[in-house]
């Protein structure tokens, strides 16, 4: 068997090479085979699948297959076996330091959960944030993009709104400016009285509402059917930070929006200009102002006969040469620009609906 090493033949015998499977056919079909013809093939030696015939030794009859099968088979159980015993440690070790990560939320405030809770659902949604809103006594901010809230919407988070006044808690709420011309939002904030100010802005980050500035929802998902719940401290404190920073830069809904200083162009276009200027399409622009697409292509319109462009690359040198390209002169607003989060369900100043 020269010149053949077991590395030529790297199987067991559940997977016989090409040569090795054609010889022990012929060897359990003919009831042996002579044993010079095994010196190609010395793996069939090797696993006891073929062994020297006691009448004559230069044959080799065949393990029958019934045996081999035994065989691989108490193999596969012992593999199987100490997989099991593998498993099992390792269930033990982690479920030991799962417990041990369990531990300090013993010592949590009441109601108090994981850092990050994932909610899947409406319905999980709607719950967590009733537990919120009865757990809340000081504070409640949230960003509600998007244009115009219908009063359905209004009405759908108007009974948590209306808890949170019972029980003194101020209420502060980021529009986009296009909500300034729904008058169920008006209504809205007529009824809830001085438990809620407004403020509005050019564009605002997606939906968050923060409880207590120590539990924030954001979106999951863009089919507004997930949110996270965060309880981290780092996180809830860099979002109440985005949102205070937003604050200062947004406009009391009480107030006039500031002149453009240009006369036929209003504050919506200048916003409008401004995106336009750097690159933004249509369809991107209607969405972060809050405004349909058939609205935004009429503002533009209105833009290019009032500076006198012919075509949108004549729109855009316009829109350079009498500064509406950049942010709003000293005094006014700054175009607020921050990255969106998913979307989620939106339902009134305290709702992810």
């Amino acid at each position: 068997m020269a010149g053949h090493r077991t590395e030529d033949h790297p199987h067991g015998a559940d997977r016989l090479c090409g040569p090795g499977d054609r010889l022990y056919s012929r060897a359990v079909r003919r009831g042996r085979v002579p044993r010079t013809d095994v010196e190609p093939v010395p793996c069939l030696l090797e696993l006891a699948l073929l062994h020297p015939d006691p009448d004559d030794m230069d044959w080799l009859v065949p393990t029958s297959p019934q045996e081999v099968m035994t065989r691989l088979l108490r193999g596969v159980y012992d593999e199987v076996t100490a997989s099991q015993r593998k498993v099992g440690s390792a269930v033990a070790a982690f479920d030991w330091y799962a417990g041990l990560g369990r531990q300090p939320q013993t010592l949590s405030a009441p109601g108090e959960g994981t850092a990050i809770r994932v909610l899947d659902g409406l319905s999980r949604i709607q719950a967590a944030m009733d537990e919120a809103t009865d757990a809340c006594t000081t504070e409640v901010l949230t960003v509600q993009p998007g244009g115009i809230r219908r009063e359905d919407e209004l009405t759908e988070g108007l009974h948590r709104a209306l808890a949170l006044r019972g029980r003194g808690v101020r209420m502060r709420d980021l529009y986009t400016h296009v909500a300034r011309h729904g008058q169920g939002l008006h209504n809205y904030l007529e009824l809830m009285g001085e438990a809620v100010e407004a403020r509005t802005l050019d564009e605002v980050i997606d939906r968050l509402i923060l409880f207590d500035r120590t539990v924030a929802f954001i979106p999951a998902n863009s089919e507004r059917t997930m949110a996270l719940e965060l309880r981290h401290p780092a996180l809830v404190g860099y979002l109440v930070t985005v949102f205070e920073r937003l604050w200062r830069l947004a406009i009391p809904l009480t107030a006039p929006l500031p002149d453009t200083g240009i006369e036929g162009i209003s504050h919506r276009e200048r916003s409008i200009a401004a995106l336009l200027a750097e690159g933004h399409q249509d369809a991107e622009i209607a969405e972060r102002l809050g405004i349909s697409v058939r609205t935004c292509r009429a503002h533009i319109a209105r833009l290019s006969d009032t500076l006198g462009a012919a075509s949108r690359t004549q729109l855009g040198v316009r829109i350079a040469q009498v500064g509406l390209d950049g942010p709003p002169r000293p005094g006014g607003p700054a175009v607020v620009g921050l990255p969106g989060l998913p979307g989620l369900p939106d339902q009134g100043s305290t709702s992810m609906r």
